[in-house]
């Protein structure tokens, strides 16, 4: 067996962390480029704490998912800043593209330079600049992965820039900005984090250190993330932060799967919440792997991971796949997770995105290769 691991520099997690981060801020210099999402206020907190350490700051808001043109736009406005250190203060996408402004500004050119799939895919040569991700969501994990994930509005298609040259120096994890979440991105968010412990442990890719983090993150969400839905504070928010962590450290140094595989491109074609796409396909795409590797690698190990998922998230060590598939369905709709089709997504659709998820990155952490059929059924059960 050969594995390795990376992940970021430092990380400091705990209720209250925030306040941190001016003094860690000023051990990398006094410009500081700070990325948020489109409501800037949020960050007033923070920024408070840069200039308590004689910090200048220069915002830079990101609405949505960050494409490359706006990647583009943060690295010259970071350059013009003279910006010697970069925050992510946000969700998933706002860390991203924190992720990514900081590795232009020293590898230079452009997004599509580096872009795996439908960029020139070179290899990032030179480490990032010195980047702090404080994530002001409990989903990604994105504080602690070495990529990016950019929408290409002209491919109509989410893709990753991604090398360990990108991990963040620091991360910040502080639950308490997760307070304040509506319901919603609860939902959506931890939805994510759920399915980022779970792909991971089944991924062909995965070792025994990402497997240590993946069932802690799976019992805690277990437990946490119904809680962490209904009552916006306490130990479950915490617990929801956590999973989101150890998500991030699992997919960064395992695989994701074809639920994420489906994601990126449903993503890239339509306005949907990352995290709701994920639950919605995370069932049926279960489901659909079980089937698969009983019928075509019957001997396979990842059917007894499969049972070890369902025996976590069920609390029985009896219970089955099967067991595991009804308890993410209970989950969903508890959850109010939406059918595909309240995204604008029509069954013509389906030739379309099957094809773009064949090709992408998390397809091929998937523990089965699925045909296009059993794609397109999955697509179909979750329409």
């Amino acid at each position: 067996m050969r594995f390795e691991f990376a992940t970021t520099t430092r990380i400091v997690f705990g209720m209250g962390t925030l306040t941190e981060a001016g003094p860690l801020t000023a051990t990398f210099g006094k410009r500081a480029f700070v990325v948020t999402g489109s409501t800037a206020n949020r960050a007033a907190t923070l920024l408070e704490k840069l200039r308590g350490q004689g910090i200048e700051a220069t915002i830079f808001c990101v609405s949505g998912e960050p494409s490359t043109s706006i990647i583009s736009e943060g690295v010259q406005q970071a350059r013009e800043a003279d910006s010697n250190v970069v925050i992510g203060f946000g969700g998933g996408s706002v860390v991203d593209a924190g992720k990514a402004i900081a590795a232009l500004l020293t590898n230079g050119g452009e997004p599509f330079d580096y872009l795996e799939v439908i960029g020139r895919g070179k290899p990032i040569t030179k480490r990032a600049a010195p980047y702090i991700a404080i994530p002001t969501t409990a989903g990604t994990g994105a504080e602690v992965t070495r990529n990016a994930v950019l929408a290409s509005l002209e491919h109509k298609v989410k893709v990753s820039l991604r090398s360990p040259l990108m991990l963040p120096q620091i991360a910040i994890i502080d639950p308490e900005l997760t307070h304040s979440l509506p319901r919603s991105i609860t939902a959506s968010t931890g939805l994510d984090a759920l399915t980022q412990v779970m792909e991971p442990y089944v991924s062909n890719k995965a070792n025994p250190l990402t497997d240590t983090f993946c069932l802690q993150g799976l019992r805690r969400a277990s437990h946490s993330l119904r809680r962490a839905y209904e009552d916006g504070f306490g130990a479950a928010r915490k617990d929801m932060s956590l999973v989101s962590l150890l998500g991030g450290l699992a997919l960064a140094n395992a695989k994701l799967g074809a639920v994420h595989g489906f994601a990126g491109v449903i993503g890239g074609m339509f306005p949907a919440p990352h995290g709701m796409i994920c639950t919605r396909l995370l069932p049926y795409t279960m489901e659909t792997n079980v089937r698969a590797l009983q019928t075509r690698a019957p001997n396979s190990p990842y059917l007894k991971r499969y049972q070890e998922v369902a025996e976590v998230l069920v609390g029985d060590s009896k219970a089955t796949p099967a067991a595991g598939v009804d308890w993410v369905h209970e989950l969903c709709q508890q959850l109010n997770v939406p059918p595909l089709s309240d995204f604008g997504i029509s069954k013509e659709d389906f030739p379309t995105i099957v094809a773009k998820s064949q090709k992408a990155s998390s397809m091929k952490g998937n523990p089965i290769r699925l045909t296009d059929q059993e794609l397109t059924d999955i697509l179909d059960q979750a329409f």
